[in-house]
């Protein structure tokens, strides 16, 4: 995987909003070049989008083959923990490849270890692709942290649904116009963010991540930023809380003061009991 850190960009968060403005449709475009953007309409196009419901949460149970340990759960696949869920067309070389490459290089610049703090996991929106596509792509990105997941139509669709996921098949090409988008699972499967796979750093998708986990994995140092850092919905980033970190820095020279006029005032008994 490459190193990090890549600029942050416009992650989408859902929480305490009605998440229908998340549209990614633009991504269907760079998903069928040329003369196959052609075959389908903007109403085809249109409809791409990743806009989950209030309170979405995956469906834990869903029968799956991970590429590399056979059948298994969805739920099983994430492990218990928060968990970037990316669905991909495995057989796509024009998005996917560096959606898949550059939530690598996020992760392994977060300090994060999938599999063990955090899950990783793709979905694959094809089913006719088998697990020799999903390794091919996992070996073709130099990827060995994500679990690469294939279904059958009927699986794909009941996730996709229970997401919002919408996307668009040319039925002449069999070209997969979808969201160029991940989504933050909490250990429950809960959805708790849209993010940009493509506008990943290390340092905003380990608060994110360590935010869905309810704090598992953090260090103090994450628990401080948290505390004086808030998502920034709109440039998709974890911006400074002016206010709490004046509040913060107030108390912090109140509490010093006041161990200081502490210190003088024992010394000053002291020098009178002499």
């Amino acid at each position: 995987m490459k190193a990090p850190d890549e600029p942050a960009g416009p992650m989408r968060a859902i929480r305490g909003r009605r998440p229908g403005a998340l549209l990614l449709g633009l991504a269907g475009l760079f998903l069928l070049p040329g003369p196959g953007a052609a075959r389908l309409a903007e109403s085809d196009l249109a409809r791409v989008a990743l806009a989950p419901a209030p309170g979405a949460r995956v469906p834990m149970a869903l029968a799956l083959t991970d590429a590399a340990a056979g059948p298994t759960t969805l739920g099983a696949a994430l492990g218990g923990r928060a968990s970037l869920l990316l669905p991909l067309d495995y057989t796509c070389e024009n998005v996917c490849d560096p959606m898949l490459a550059m939530s690598a290089a996020a992760l392994q610049a977060s300090g994060l270890v999938p599999g063990r703090d955090v899950g990783f996991v793709l979905v694959g929106l094809d089913p006719r692709d088998g697990v020799e596509a999903a390794r091919h792509l996992l070996r073709a990105q130099s990827v060995d942290s994500a679990r690469a997941l294939v279904g059958d139509a009927q699986g794909i669709a009941q996730l996709t649904e229970a997401l919002g996921y919408r996307y668009a098949v040319d039925g002449e090409t069999g070209r997969i116009a979808h969201p160029a988008a991940a989504v933050l699972l909490t250990p429950d499967g809960s959805v708790a963010r849209i993010l940009s796979p493509l506008a990943l750093n290390g340092r905003d998708l380990r608060l994110a991540l360590i935010e869905a986990g309810e704090g598992r994995g953090s260090t103090l140092g994450d628990r401080l930023t948290l505390l004086c850092y808030g998502y920034d919905a709109v440039r998709g980033v974890y911006t400074p809380l002016v206010n709490r970190i004046l509040s913060l820095m107030a108390a912090a020279t109140v509490i010093a003061l006041g161990l200081g006029i502490l210190l003088l005032h024992r010394r000053s008994i002291r020098g009178s009991g002499a």
